[in-house]
């Protein structure tokens, strides 16, 4: 490609900028109780903070300075401007839940910190496809549940009582901090086959945030939190499977699938406890015979299944009773 002129190289540096002005507005918007505008300022600085990246490599435009800047934005806009917002809403004054909104900020500090150290450690290649913790964004579209919660219900509830959101905030930040691996759309690659699709798809998103913009963004947000333990069950086994590492999405099922058949050959089932583990045994080891027709006719007149002993009763003997 092509070197980029000034001006193209400052458009995703624009974009970033334009991030850290939506976070900051919405502490503005907190300061004068329009939640729905703080709440939307919040997640327009997602979507910024989502393409900025993005055009950047499309048009060759990275640069140091941008890399710099995306970083002390994301503290602002998903940082600081969250957690201010939540202080407002809840905590105005209460000297505990300005200690909360803190940890919240330092944490997504420390947070971002790591994610600029990592990038020059030498990873495995799948890593790539993962974040360590939660990625700023979507940590700071959760801290801001509970309100969005409550400007959707239209009442307060055990969801935005002090103590409930103080533990929710806390919670975030841990999971900011945390080495829990979650999935990056940044590798994701879709088939040709399934372009059109994910068009509709990505129309039908569009009417529903249009539409229902509270209601999608608490239905995203629990896809997301319901999306951590399948993210951690596939870092483990891309960690476990080296061979899968470099191959694309049909052969690493193709690997899976043989996996599973070399599992079940083997016969390594997973173990159950009580009486269902020995029914299921006896179930699967002692498989109920099939009943003929032709034999049971002939039990019925008197003669013995093939391969089998005849009774006393079959023989015409009749059994003496003991004393």
């Amino acid at each position: 490609m092509a070197p980029s002129g000034p001006g193209i190289r400052l458009l995703p540096n624009a974009i970033t900028v334009l991030a850290m002005c939506a976070g900051l507005s919405a502490v503005h918007f907190a300061m004068i109780e329009m939640w729905g505008a703080a709440i939307g300022s919040i997640a327009a600085a997602a979507v910024f903070d989502g393409l900025d990246g993005r055009i950047a490599r499309l048009l060759d435009a990275t640069s140091k300075m941008g890399a710099e800047l995306d970083s002390l934005a994301d503290a602002i806009s998903f940082g600081v401007a969250p957690a201010l917002v939540v202080y407002v809403w809840k905590f105005g004054g209460d000297r505990q839940g300005w200690v909360v909104a803190l940890i919240f900020a330092v944490c997504m500090v420390l947070r971002l910190a790591r994610f600029n150290t990592l990038l020059d450690v030498e990873q495995p290649p799948f890593a790539k496809e993962f974040f360590v913790g939660v990625p700023a964004p979507a940590g700071g579209l959760l801290l801001l549940l509970p309100l969005i919660l409550d400007e959707q219900i239209g009442r307060a509830g055990w969801w935005s009582s002090p103590v409930a959101v103080a533990l929710w905030t806390v919670a975030i930040a841990l999971l900011l901090v945390s080495r829990i691996p979650t999935l990056s759309v940044k590798t994701i690659k879709v088939p040709p086959r399934l372009v059109a699709p994910l068009l509709v798809l990505v129309g039908l998103l569009a009417a529903a945030v249009i539409t229902f913009p509270l209601v999608a963004l608490i239905a995203a947000m629990l896809v997301y939190l319901g999306h951590l333990p399948y993210s951690v069950r596939r870092y483990r086994w891309l960690a476990k499977h080296p061979e899968a590492w470099s191959v694309p999405a049909a052969d690493r099922r193709a690997i899976k699938r043989a996996h599973g058949v070399a599992a079940r050959r083997l016969g390594l089932r997973q173990p159950l406890g009580g009486r269902v583990a020995a029914g299921a045994v006896r179930a699967v080891r002692r498989p109920r015979r099939a009943v003929d027709p032709t034999q049971v006719a002939a039990e019925t007149n008197g003669q013995a299944r093939p391969g089998k002993r005849r009774g006393w009763r079959q023989l015409g003997i009749r059994r003496h009773d003991r004393p």
